[in-house]
């Protein structure tokens, strides 16, 4: 029997925290646990669940990934252009969750307005 590794929700939040001013919260519902920086989103899971992640993604590479993995879909809830849903089931490997993690981040990150990036440095 093959045994996936599959990421666990602690290390999930461990990662995500990892940034530098990065916020966690529960502007949804008491189970969508979200993380944002600079007031911007850019990773999502079901706290109960956590079965899968919606993170933000260059959309050609969104496109890609969709292409290649199973355990990626467009964004469940989210415009599709620009996040994808990443299954945490071992379909993906915690590696690339991990890379899809760092460049929501960056994107998300890129974004601000130079002033409010300079402040978060």
């Amino acid at each position: 029997m093959l045994i996936l590794d599959t990421m666990n929700i602690e290390e999930y939040r461990a990662h995500c925290l990892s940034f530098p001013m990065v916020t966690e919260e529960f502007p949804f519902d008491s189970k969508t646990l979200v993380y944002k920086v600079a007031g911007k989103m850019f990773a999502l899971t079901d706290v109960d669940e956590f079965e899968s992640i919606n993170l933000k993604c260059d959309p050609e590479r969104a496109l890609e990934l969709r292409d290649q993995y199973d355990g990626i879909i467009g964004g469940y809830h989210m415009n599709k252009k620009h996040w994808n849903t990443v299954a945490t089931d071992g379909s993906v490997g915690d590696k690339l969750i991990l890379e899809l993690i760092d460049h929501s981040y960056e994107l998300v990150f890129n974004s601000l307005p130079k002033k409010v990036r300079e402040g978060l440095i």
